[in-house]
């Protein structure tokens, strides 16, 4: 007979269920919902995976994420012809719902104008009603709003600083191919980004002297890096004369600011990497938050009455954002590179592309706390620093922090509270860094996540197809999705839907590798290429 602190040392069963499931690639915590068929009117739950790409959350879901991710990358890297783009002309139902949308706004801004607000209303009801159904036939791109602007934008000078160097400036060709070497080649690059220095780091990548590190900078370059990408980006192509693609990550550095890998299709000698990444910088031209106005318990109030937050002793009503950033004059923050630029080419189905492909996916299925995580208490100190200054430091023109230096933010409310923004920037699993992982350019692969999803799914269907399974796939037009209410007593346990979608992957699984084992055919037959395919 077994001891009690035997049996406590047994695994539970829904540890041996969760480990089953790993095992087989079944989302270890899917959803539930209830999918009814339209023709037989049968309805049936059914488990969804919950999709996550943090493996600590779900593992086969983000190694699915991952994997997808990979043949993106793999896929679109070294395309030898261009992806097509063109554009599908206006059919006669979109363009003659065009014109009754004209035909609404022209009547909605007369009644605006006139003051009939409930009439103003049903017509702003029908024009959303038009573009819904300008959505469903297809149409892309935003439509202008019925409302004019009150204010219009406040324009700043477009011209380059003078500290920063001038870059060559080309039109930009619609090519998306980088150049052809002796008939064969078309190599394309690997990139490497770093934020500027801040101070002098130890190997673990805390500051050596705390007190000079610049965290105030730090902190502001994390937040707008994603801006200075996107500006380095706009740079590459006009220096080149092409329409550069790429695949980057962003990921951080042991003193953990952010850091961008690249990969860009074609070739791009490396003198112009470097001097376009010395010649790209972004402007913050947001009023200035070097000093606090508020602080501990004197906060602004809010006022229902003149729906504004108020100085909380002279009663004066703060600073509007567009007040506040009609005055500025300079910009209050200038985001720039570091002088660290790494750039390599990269022959495309060589094991050096296949290496670097491995090494942009590194850590997509890790979350950013778990990335920048301390083992230390040194690094815990640099952290609970950085995060004290991201605290104070505005993230974007709703960012609450604003009212603690006297500005009210866009979007203000009663349940604004001062200094508490919920945004990723403020938060100390993040530290700043963007909440895009992954960067991805419009005509890289010409495909989006589910076209390489339905391609992979298309070619097991073919090899089990050429072994004589066939598996006719249900419409999916002729079903209703529907979320399940909390409660729902015909709903079945979790575990059952677990149990069911771990037997469904077994078979699924040995039907797939006896259509692997009939594409070889008989022994020492040549392999086919199903097998390197699905590998």
């Amino acid at each position: 007979m077994s001891t009690r602190a035997e049996r406590m040392q047994l695994p539970l069963s829904t540890e041996v269920m969760k480990a089953t499931a790993e095992k087989h690639g079944v989302c270890v915590r899917p959803f539930t919902m209830e999918a009814g068929n339209l023709d037989t009117g049968e309805l049936r739950y059914v488990a969804v995976p919950c999709g996550s790409t943090v493996e600590s959350v779900c593992a086969p879901c983000a190694k699915k994420a991952k994997a997808l991710r990979m043949a993106q990358c793999r896929e679109g890297w070294h395309l030898t012809e261009e992806p097509d783009f063109t554009p599908a002309p206006p059919s006669k139902e979109q363009t003659e719902l065009m014109e009754l949308r004209a035909d609404l706004v022209q009547e909605y801004r007369k009644t605006v104008a006139e003051g009939e607000e409930a009439e103003a209303e049903e017509l702003r009801e029908e024009i959303r009603s038009v573009d819904d159904e300008l959505r469903q036939l297809g149409m892309r791109g935003r439509l202008p709003s019925p409302d004019l602007p009150e204010n219009k934008p406040v324009k700043r000078s477009t011209k380059r600083r003078q500290d920063a160097p001038n870059l060559p400036r080309q039109k930009v060709a619609k090519t998306t191919l980088g150049r052809e070497f002796a008939g064969k080649f078309r190599p394309s690059m690997f990139v490497t980004l770093t934020c500027d220095t801040y101070g002098r780091v130890r190997e673990d990548g805390t500051p050596v002297d705390p007190v000079g590190y610049d965290y105030r900078r730090a902190a502001r370059d994390a937040v707008h890096f994603s801006a200075l990408v996107d500006r380095w980006w706009q740079n590459l192509r006009r220096c080149v004369g092409w329409d550069v693609q790429y695949f980057a990550t962003v990921e951080p550095q042991k003193r953990t600011a952010p850091h961008l890998h690249a990969a860009l299709r074609g070739s791009i000698p490396h003198d112009v990497i470097r001097q376009v990444t010395a010649a790209t910088y972004h402007q913050v031209w947001w009023p200035n938050h070097n000093q606090l106005v508020y602080d501990g318990d004197r906060l602004p109030v809010w006022d229902s009455r003149t729906r504004a937050f108020l100085d909380p002793e002279t009663r004066a009503p703060l600073t509007s954002w567009d007040e506040a950033v009609e005055a500025v004059e300079e910009p209050a923050h200038v985001v720039t590179f570091g002088q660290q630029v790494h750039s390599k080419g990269i022959l495309g189905g060589s094991e050096e592309a296949g290496r670097h492909i491995g090494y942009l996916t590194k850590y997509l299925t890790k979350a950013t706390g778990e990335v920048v995580e301390a083992s230390s208490a040194r690094q815990r100190d640099h952290h609970d620093r950085l995060h004290a200054e991201l605290a104070i430091t505005p993230c974007s023109p709703r960012c609450a922090v604003w009212l603690l230096y006297g500005v009210q933010p866009q979007g203000a409310g009663s349940r604004t509270i001062p200094g508490h923004c919920k945004g990723r920037a403020h938060r100390r699993t993040t530290l700043g860094l963007p909440g895009r992982r992954v960067l991805v350019s419009r005509k890289w692969s010409g495909k989006s996540l589910a076209d390489h999803k339905a391609d992979r799914k298309a070619f097991v269907h073919q090899a089990l197809a050429a072994a004589g399974i066939n598996r006719p796939a249900e419409e999916p037009a002729r079903l209703v999705w529907r979320k399940v209410q909390s409660g729902d007593p015909h709903v079945p346990p979790r575990a059952h839907l677990l149990m069911h979608a771990i037997a469904e992957r077994i078979s699924w699984r040995a039907e797939y590798d006896r259509a692997l084992l009939a594409a070889q055919g008989p022994p020492g037959a040549q392999e086919t290429s199903a097998t390197p395919q699905a590998a």
